[in-house]
């Protein structure tokens, strides 16, 4: 996944499914898009930075669910720090298991998971938000957060066959696949 430079086949595919005449909010331009990167420390990974400038500024019709948002659509994000998680990460329970993690630290960790390193794509409600990943390691790619954990999304980590990242993401959905299709 190259999170550098948009691929052709990528940015066809999100053209395909975002069409100009859709009911997708309007692309943001490459200045607002740079005007959101340097007041938030960050640079968004491609395909995402050319789909938010070229394509569309977020869709009602999603993905997911409840529609794909803007990238400042939410409050209280810090996207330009780093996102914490490298692997799926449960906390629901954690406390009651065998597991010495104090309670706070916990707590500490789930603040940052939902609010560090990376923007919110969009919800399935419930609490259960899309999140793509703009720092770190994980950098470009997809992550459900909920109130019970967080779990990358890809064909590399389990439990679907999509591929990486945004346009991975989206082409799922435009599939019309389950989420987690190969459990």
């Amino acid at each position: 996944m190259n999170t550098e430079q948009a691929s052709p086949e990528d940015l066809a595919l999100l053209r395909a499914t975002f069409p100009a005449a859709g009911d997708h909010r309007p692309p943001l331009g490459r200045e607002a898009v740079r005007a959101f990167e340097a007041a938030h420390g960050t640079v968004l990974p491609e395909p995402y930075r050319t789909f938010l400038a070229e394509i569309a500024g977020g869709s009602p019709s999603g993905p997911p669910a409840y529609g794909l948002l803007g990238p400042a659509e939410l409050p209280r994000r810090e996207p330009g720090l780093p996102f914490p998680l490298t692997a799926p990460f449960m906390w629901e329970g954690r406390a009651w298991e065998e597991d010495d993690t104090d309670l706070e630290e916990i707590d500490a960790l789930m603040d940052r998971v939902f609010d560090h390193g990376s923007v919110v794509l969009g919800t399935d409600g419930c609490g259960m938000n899309w999140h793509l990943v703009v720092t770190g390691p994980h950098r470009g790619h997809i992550w459900l957060v909920t109130g019970e954990g967080a779990d990358p999304f890809g064909a590399e980590f389990g439990g679907t066959t999509a591929g990486s990242g945004f346009a991975g993401w989206v082409r799922h959905w435009a599939e019309g696949k389950d989420w987690y299709d190969a459990l």
